[in-house]
């Protein structure tokens, strides 16, 4: 007999060995660093412990410095959603090629996949209504929301 039954928004099973959660990761120098996670198209905004959502960047083009902020984003989602995170977009304010690459190479170090680097004003138009602020952010969590969603039969 069961007495307790944690399960997928969607009705299936959770198990502790398949694919963890996509997340929206946000990099900007000017905002700072914020996550966010989607559940059925609404997004919403992960703080740290403190209560704050954003965290300050160092730099774009640093792999090291991208891929420490990412370590640290990921663990916050994992602590507010008690499960892993494994995969991310991330939404960047103006993804040169040089932070572009940055990310892409950081993302593995941080124990991420990368599901894909947009814009953060492509990222806005995904989360109409949202606060400008934190528009991209949730933005980039619906996208991973949606390209982590396995294909329609």
């Amino acid at each position: 007999m069961k007495l307790f039954q944690i399960e997928e928004p969607d009705g299936s099973p959770l198990t502790g060995d398949g694919p963890g959660t996509a997340v929206g990761i946000e990099l900007s120098a000017a905002a700072g660093a914020a996550v966010a996670v989607a559940v059925g198209g609404n997004a919403e905004l992960l703080p740290g412990a403190d209560g704050t959502a954003r965290l300050p960047v160092p730099g774009l083009e640093d792999e090291g410095a991208v891929a420490a902020l990412l370590l640290r984003l990921r663990e916050r989602a994992e602590k507010a959603l008690a499960r892993p995170v494994t995969h991310a977009v991330v939404a960047l304010a103006a993804p040169g090629a040089r932070s572009r690459a940055a990310a892409a190479a950081a993302a593995p170090a941080a124990g991420l996949m990368l599901l894909a680097v947009v814009e953060s004003s492509a990222a806005v138009l995904r989360a109409p209504g949202a606060r400008p602020s934190d528009a991209a952010v949730l933005g980039a969590a619906i996208q991973a929301e949606e390209d982590a969603a396995p294909p329609a039969r």
